[in-house]
């Protein structure tokens, strides 16, 4: 920092530690239901946004994108897909204990395709729960395809005799 320059601190009124306990929840834009967290809208975060969320099995998020940014991922309990890319193309796969980075920008959508529901801290740079959220219906196509042919993959269909 140049000499003479104060570094930029809060104000007092802002310093104050918060709990938020995670009883109340929101139906996000996604298309899913998320524990309320850390966010503008909870304690005034500026920079930060931080819920909880469980996804049942067969459940899953519309396909959407994160305009403005980043968002972070850790998987508590279960197991789930992440559709993602430009038409949905890509997937990854995510167990208790991973680490998830998506960055702005790319289209995505969680799917649980487990008997289990699947438990998440989500973590992103933007403050406010769903100010950047962009919802694509133009793949829901595409995300439907993807999924069946996830599912068949995982359970071949029983030959009839």
């Amino acid at each position: 920092m140049p000499h003479g320059q104060r570094s930029k601190v809060a104000p007092m009124e802002d310093q104050t530690c918060q709990v938020v306990r995670a009883s109340k929840t929101y139906a996000g834009k996604q298309g899913l239901t998320y524990f309320c967290g850390i966010a503008a809208e909870t304690v005034g975060s500026r920079g930060i946004c931080m819920h909880l969320l469980t996804v049942p099995p067969g459940g899953r998020a519309k396909a959407h994108l994160h305009e403005n940014h980043e968002t972070a991922i850790y998987v508590l309990e279960g197991e789930a897909i992440t559709l993602y890319g430009d038409h949905l193309e890509h997937h990854i796969h995510t167990r208790k204990g991973d680490l998830v980075y998506i960055p702005a920008g790319v289209p995505h959508l969680p799917v649980n395709l487990s008997d289990k529901p699947t438990t998440a801290v989500i973590a992103r740079t933007d403050p406010n729960e769903q100010e950047s959220v962009i919802l694509r219906p133009d793949l829901d196509a595409a995300a439907e395809l993807k999924i069946k042919a996830l599912l068949a993959s995982i359970r071949p269909p029983v030959s009839k005799p």
